[in-house]
Parts: structure tokens; C-alpha cells; sequence
């Protein structure tokens, strides 16, 4: 599920190097303290908390509110965790780094000894979460950092972020591997955010299914006549009303 997101202002250049030199350990530290005090899994619900991971950027000494809270905090967790016996890596990172996600994954999947199946299953859900943010929620931020943290276990959390050019704007968001249903329906359990956009297209809420099979049926050419006459009686007498929201299963 994605468990939501924030707004930052979209800033440029470097990280001080001496303050990063510290962030790398202080972030093993921390890291060390939740998984031993709680466990992996914890710490990528953590990691999945747009405010836990706001703080954490504070602690590690990235105080700014800034794009740089989401790019220099996986970079220090990176740099901290991939070559350490806690049973977390990091795999991703800002511009052509993050395409060498589906790599890192194959090469730590091995490394975690985790068979095959659930190691295509890994690279799978990274290029979910990134396809999902970039492509079938367009609400004007294209991706440009794709972290996918995972454990030893197998279950993964995502932090990736895009930027806006005209509002100046990065923003956030955040993925968990629990509970996760669909890809294509409703994959986040939550979004948390201070400023909304006027225009946006969401394919991945319940609202848009009957858009989903419609744009499916026009990419394969099945029922298009069925569609065009669809479309001259939307035109003709307005659009219906929503479906009401699917219920949820009691467990």
C-alpha cells in the first residue's frame, strides 16, 4: 500500500560532505536501535511514514525542509546499510541511479539467498510502485529518485519523489509491501498532503475502473464499436453517476 506523501520545495546542489559524513553513521545507529529493539519489518513500516521519515531526516542533521530530506537521507541510509550484516538494503537512488534498481535487487536478493521467484517478485513491485506514481497517477510531479528498501524476508517499502518545474515543488511518496492487494486499485492506504493540484488524473482510484477497462479495450481493439456508441451517448446526455466504493472484506 502507499501510505502517502509530502510536499517539498524543489532545491538544487549538494549536501555539505561534512555533514553527510556524519548523517551515514548516525542513520546505521538508528537503524540498528529499531531493528533490535523491534524488528526489520518495523523499521520499513517506519520508513513508510511520511512524518517518521521527516523526523528522521531532522535527526540525522538534514534539518531543511527540502527536496534534499528525501535524496540525502536514502543516500546516507544507503551508504549505511549496504555494507552491514542488519538484514536491510537499499537499492535505487536519484536520476540514473534509480535505473539500476532492478540490478541491486538481483544482486542483494542473491546475497540474501531468496529464490528466484520472489526476487523477479521484488523487481516487479519496484517498477509498480515507480509505473503507478509516474504514469497512472499524473498529478503533475515526474519521478526522478526511486528507493526500494527491502529485508532479507523479502518485504519491501518505497520512497521515491518527483518534481513540478512550474510550482517549484517536490513531492514525496511512500510505499509499504504489507497488506498490498492491487497495483492497479486503491494501493494506498493513505495520502497525506498540505496542497492539492486543480487538475489530476488518478487511474488507480475505484472511481476510474470502468476508465481502466475502457482504455484497455481501445489499446487491444476489443468492443470498440461498444465504446463508440458509449461515447455518443455520453456526449449526448452527460456523464452517469460514480459507482458507489467497493466494500471492504470483514476478516
Amino acid at each position: 500500500m502507499r501510505t502517502g506523501y509530502a510536499n517539498l520545495p524543489l532545491h538544487g546542489g549538494h549536501a555539505p560532505p561534512w555533514l553527510f559524513k556524519r548523517m551515514v553513521p548516525l542513520a546505521k545507529a538508528v537503524t540498528e536501535i529499531v531493528v533490535n529493539e523491534y524488528s526489520q519489518d518495523e523499521f520499513l513500516r517506519r520508513l513508510s511514514d511520511p512524518y517518521w521519515f521527516q523526523a528522521f531526516s531532522c535527526v540525522l542533521g538534514y534539518d531543511w525542509h527540502s527536496s534534499g530530506t528525501t535524496t540525502v537521507t536514502c543516500g546516507a541510509l544507503k551508504e549505511a546499510l549496504n555494507n552491514e550484516n542488519i538484514g536491510i538494503v537499499v537499492a535505487g537512488g536519484k536520476g540514473k541511479t534509480s535505473r539500476k534498481t532492478p540490478v541491486e535487487i538481483e544482486k542483494f536478493g542473491e546475497g540474501f539467498s531468496l529464490q528466484t521467484k520472489k526476487i523477479e517478485s521484488l523487481v516487479y513491485s519496484s517498477r509498480m510502485a515507480a509505473k503507478v506514481d509516474s504514469a497512472a497517477v499524473q498529478d503533475g510531479y515526474q519521478l526522478y529518485h526511486h528507493v526500494f528498501v527491502f529485508t532479507e524476508n523479502g518485504n519491501w517499502a518505497v520512497i521515491q519523489q518527483g518534481m513540478n518545474p512550474e510550482n517549484k515543488y517536490a513531492r514525496r511518496y511512500h510505499w509499504l509491501s504489507e497488506n498490498v492487494r492491487s497495483f492497479v486499485e486503491e494501493p494506498e492506504s493513505a495520502i497525506c498532503c498540505d496542497r492539492t493540484e486543480k487538475e489530476v488524473l488518478n487511474m488507480v482510484a475505484w472511481e476510474s475502473r470502468d476508465t481502466q477497462n475502457i482504455s484497455l479495450d481501445v489499446l487491444t481493439g476489443s468492443n470498440l464499436q461498444k465504446r463508440l456508441d458509449e461515447f455518443v451517448n455520453l456526449v449526448r446526455v452527460g456523464a452517469p453517476p460514480p459507482p458507489p466504493p467497493p466494500q471492504q472484506k470483514k476478516k
